[in-house]
Order: C-alpha cells, then structure tokens, then sequence
C-alpha cells in the first residue's frame, strides 16, 4: 500500500464528569485524509482544504503526529499529506485531534500496522499537544479506539475501552463562534471543594457502570458535571436554555463538548435524539448566531478507511 485515503470522526471529550478522561466517538462527522509515501523520507502537507491551518509541519498537529510516528518506526520512507477539514477548528468536537488521530492510523497502515492502538494514541497525542498546550487523550483516544474510552493514566499511557449501550444517540450543536481549548483551560479554577469533587468522581464511576450494564437510568443520573461546567459555560452563549430544553425533551444528560462551543446531549433512542435536535435548534433560530446540529450514532468502530 503506497497511499490510503481515511474518515477521521470527530469526539466528544469530557463527556460532563469526567474531565480529561473520558470521550466518546462521533459516527458521521469527519474529516478525510489522503496520506501517500514519498521516496524522501519527511513529511509535507500538500494540502488543506476547508481550513486556514498552517502548511508547516512543525506547527500542523497532523504534521508533528506524523513526524512521531514515522521516527518511532524508523520508517524508509516519507509522507505527503492531504487534510479536507470538515470538523472546523476551535467547534469543541475534536478538529485538531481529528487530523493527529486521522494522520498516525494512517501511516501505521503504510507500515504494516506495527502499532497498537494505545501506540497510536501516544503518537497522536504529540500533535494534539501543539493545538491545546497539553498532551491529553480523551479526544485522540475515542478517534482510534471507537466508542467511549476512559484515559486510566497519561505517564505511563494507558487507555481502557467501554462499551456502547446499543441505543444511544448524541445530538451536538455547534454554535459558531470559537473558544480556544488553550482560553477554556486558563478560566478553570486551581482547587476544588472536595464535597464536589467526591461527587464527580462518583459520577465517573457510576456512568462507566452504566456503560457496562446498559443501564440509561444510572447514564442518565451520572452525566452531571459539578467541577468544570459551571464556569466554561459562561463561555457559550443560551448554554442553560439548551440544557434545559434538552432534558425537558427527554435528554439523558446534556454537556460541553470538549471545551465548547458545541453542546452534546445523549438520548436512548434516535427518535428522542432528533426531538432534541429540533428543540435546541429553536433556541439558536431565535438569535443571529449561526449553527450546526448534528444527530449521531455512536460509533464504535473510530477510524474507518475509504479506499
């Protein structure tokens, strides 16, 4: 295989309780990536398209994945990249994770898949780094994994697959404005109560136990977050009033996505999903910001290939 072309899903990470942790994978929101080997060895971005991302390597979270990976393996060869941004940067549902995530499952498919999935997560993670600040995982994690994962620990690296109750849907809305994850995190308090920290870690527990046993009850009660939501928040504009309606609707539970703006709620049903949909819809009608809404599936497959 000299060139594979990739649907790189977006993630939603955080997933209310469990900050930096855990994420969940997105079924038809994506980007695409062409990656082929060039006798050279380096990487080159050829092109970006549906983005203003920078071509250089060393400042493009495709870019600097990419170079990991690729000296990890020792590789005989180089990479030229092709992005097509579908998942717009700075929207809170994994743009730039989208492209490191995307970029390293394909290249280990031009090595031969020498890497695991947790390899792979470590290498994305190099690019993510240059978009956040930070290496973290809850978006990379789900993107390679499928469905939702639970980051167990960042040094050493090391990812637990969940299951996906068979009948969950998310609805997301993307306003459109922009909050950078790097501004979302410097707004973020430095201690904490403990009285609500031991009813977050609470919450992370009994939603995993929810994943395991299908239990959208014990789902539902867990998707509350008492830690990070109150403040970033403030940042998305009708944030309540989406919460509120969505719940209203029949909601799950209803959260920031990533560092927002987009808002994710989960509902047993794709019907319930599609009632939200048109719920919060109505909220941002009623305003001049412009928005997208999306209805999805859990995807637990993550990457997939297109040809």
């Amino acid at each position: 295989m000299n060139e594979i072309k990739i649907f790189s899903p977006a993630t939603v990470a955080n997933v209310s309780c469990g900050f930096d942790v855990l994420g969940f994978c997105l079924d038809n929101i994506g980007d695409e990536m062409i990656i082929r080997k060039t006798v050279d060895k380096g990487v080159k971005i050829t092109r970006i398209v549906g983005a203003d991302l920078p071509f250089e390597v060393t400042k493009n979270v495709a870019g600097v994945a990419a170079l990991s990976i690729l000296k990890s393996a020792n590789a005989d060869f180089g990479v030229e990249i092709e992005i097509y941004k579908k998942i717009k940067p700075g929207s809170g549902i994994g743009s730039s994770s989208a492209s490191a995530s995307g970029v390293v499952f394909a290249i280990n498919e031009l090595l031969g898949r020498p890497f695991n999935n947790q390899e792979l997560t470590l290498h994305g993670m190099k690019g993510e780094a240059i978009a956040s600040g930070v290496e973290h995982a809850d978006n990379v994690a789900p993107g390679i994994f499928g469905g939702f994962t639970l980051v167990k620990s960042i040094n050493p690296l090391k990812i637990i697959a969940l299951p996906t109750p068979s009948e969950l849907y998310a609805t997301i809305i993307h306003p459109k404005i922009e909050i950078k994850t790097s501004e979302a995190r410097a707004i973020l308090p430095k201690q904490i109560e403990l009285s609500k920290a031991i009813k977050q870690w609470a919450n992370v527990g009994s939603l995993v136990s929810g994943l395991y046993t299908s239990d959208y009850e014990l789902i539902a009660e867990s998707l509350k977050d008492y830690i990070i939501e109150p403040h970033r928040s403030q940042l998305i504009p009708h944030f309540d009033k989406v919460r509120n309606a969505s719940m209203n609707t029949g909601a799950l539970g209803c959260g920031i996505s990533g560092s927002g703006p987009s808002i994710f709620s989960l509902s047993k049903g794709e019907e319930t999903a599609n009632k939200v949909a048109k719920v919060i819809s109505k909220i941002y009608n009623n305003t001049n910001i412009e928005f997208d809404i999306h209805v999805s599936k859990i995807n637990t497959e993550g990457i997939k290939i297109l040809s």
